[in-house]
């Protein structure tokens, strides 16, 4: 199964064992990112041969942040992910930056006392506009649908990655946190013995 666009934008921000990356570090790998996932983006672009500007890739990290955010608020009263819980934008900055960024594109997301729920509209614009509008689309997609209501925070050791709850029994969001949480609790049983 392929995580949806959302989740992937939000887990660009990773724990490796050298610590933190980020797919979005430089603009060459923010391209990579975009080329990987353009067939879910439901914007028909040349990235190939688009590299984004820093401005563009400032752009794009701002909004995988506020996306993030929109994790963050969708798993309370969960804590949110450990990599930047401190830092992410106010939930209703997010929100209003994520509808924003979908100026050229069909819906806008509401989210009142029912829950999350889309409104259409469509605009036209510029080529990373309309990238960023296709991520804003796609997280308004992935939050007012079925999905939503499953993602968790892995709570592994390191680990800073949203998933999603697939088997009532999952707690991690792969086999190797899973393996690292389990190894962390045995060492911290047998540190004290």
């Amino acid at each position: 199964m392929v995580d949806p666009l959302a989740l992937r934008l939000a887990n660009t921000i990773r724990a490796t064992s050298r610590g933190l990356t980020d797919a979005f570090a430089t603009p060459e790998s923010t391209r990579d990112w975009l080329v990987s996932n353009a067939e879910h983006l439901g914007v028909y672009l040349d990235l190939e041969g688009y590299l984004p500007s820093e401005a563009d890739r400032t752009a794009l990290v701002d909004l995988r942040q506020n996306v993030r955010a929109l994790f963050a608020e969708c798993v309370a009263p969960q804590p949110p992910s450990s990599a930047d819980a401190a830092v992410l934008p106010a939930f209703p900055d997010a929100l209003a930056a994520v509808n924003r960024a979908t100026a050229p594109a069909l819906r806008l997301l509401e989210w009142d006392g029912d829950g999350p729920h889309a409104e259409h509209r469509l605009l036209s614009t510029s080529d990373v506009d309309t990238v960023m509008a296709g991520l804003a689309d796609a997280t308004i997609e992935f939050f007012t649908g079925p999905e939503a209501a499953q993602i968790r925070t892995c709570p592994a050791p390191r680990c800073v990655r949203y998933f999603l709850k697939s088997h009532p029994r999952q707690e991690w969001c792969s086999v190797a946190c899973g393996n690292r949480a389990r190894a962390a609790r045995h060492y911290a049983q047998h540190r004290d013995d």
